[in-house]
């Protein structure tokens, strides 16, 4: 939903969402000031001032941006020289979970230095120079919480950021962008202990709200359209207070660990290995254990 600047300065309704794409940003280079380019692109021209609206901007208190990580990737100095983009998988690789031939070449399903298990380590070539790949930002966390600190002093706004890029799902078919850094949003709606509407109590729905955040800012995003940044409004309550230290937000009760939280532990996953991987390594424990007794009874038949 792009709307009219005065409907996006209204705000929505009670149970509404509002989605627009921030359009202005220039491409991004190391070392710019990425907070900077966001507010100047959120700048209108009109400095009325409305209930929550910081003057002269777009942006209203509450609101929540969603950043794509090439564009944080790109400010940070990620870009790097790679003739094999494959090397470059294998270099941000820290466990391999499933791997696929193909005509022309391999898929790679890994986990990376980040911690997100996705499709070639999150290395990507596309918008790149020829002979150049972008590498993800090296904590994404700590590149959200800089990025919205910096917006909220600048702008004097309570807002969130999350920081996106695009994955592949498990059972499912195509792409969809997932949340792989923020602060100052809850990510995670635990409603464990809650009850439903017929007041049977809820013990696992816990919806990954910052996974649903960057699916809804992609629709207006797009690939190719040149637009890497996009507002997300009528999520306030996801809203958290950036402290200072503490990751627990004072006074809230709700902890702002960032992305980090949604990554399942490795103990918890029961999808660890690919189907493929998961067969092999069952065969050869399954045929050293065989072979082990084997050698056992036998040498119990010796005189």
């Amino acid at each position: 939903m792009t709307g009219s600047k005065d409907e996006r300065k209204a705000g929505p309704v009670r149970g509404e969402l509002s989605v627009f794409a921030l359009e202005g940003i220039p491409e991004v280079a190391a070392g710019d000031d990425l907070a900077g380019l966001i507010a100047v692109a959120a700048e209108v021209a009109d400095t009325a001032v409305a209930a929550g609206v910081a003057a002269g901007t777009l942006l209203r208190d509450g609101d929540i941006l969603a950043v794509t990580s090439k564009i944080v990737s790109k400010a940070e100095g990620r870009l790097r020289a790679a003739t094999d983009r494959e090397q470059a998988i294998t270099d941000e690789t820290v466990r391999v979970v499933a791997s696929r031939a193909y005509p022309g070449g391999v898929t790679r399903i890994v986990e990376n230095r980040q911690g997100l298990v996705m499709a070639a380590a999150g290395v990507d070539a596309s918008n790149t120079p020829e002979g150049f790949v972008l590498l993800l930002p090296v904590d994404p966390d700590a590149s959200a919480r800089a990025l919205c600190t910096a917006l909220r002093a600048r702008t004097g706004l309570r807002l969130g950021v999350v920081i996106t890029d695009t994955a592949g799902r498990p059972w499912r078919e195509g792409q969809t962008d997932i949340a792989i850094g923020a602060a100052g949003v809850a990510v995670l709606d635990d409603l464990r202990g809650t009850t439903d509407a017929h007041g049977r109590r809820l013990d696992v729905t816990a919806p990954a709200v910052g996974d649903e955040i960057a699916g809804a800012a992609d629709l207006v995003k797009g690939k190719a359209s040149g637009n890497p940044v996009a507002v997300i409004r009528g999520l306030g309550r996801l809203v958290l207070p950036l402290p200072a230290v503490d990751p627990v937000a004072a006074g809230s009760g709700v902890v702002d660990r960032g992305a980090a939280i949604l990554l399942r532990p490795s103990e918890n996953d029961m999808f660890r290995l690919g189907s493929a991987e998961a067969e092999a390594l069952g065969y050869d424990r399954g045929y050293a254990a065989g072979l082990a007794a084997g050698l056992t009874a036998a040498e119990a038949d010796l005189p």
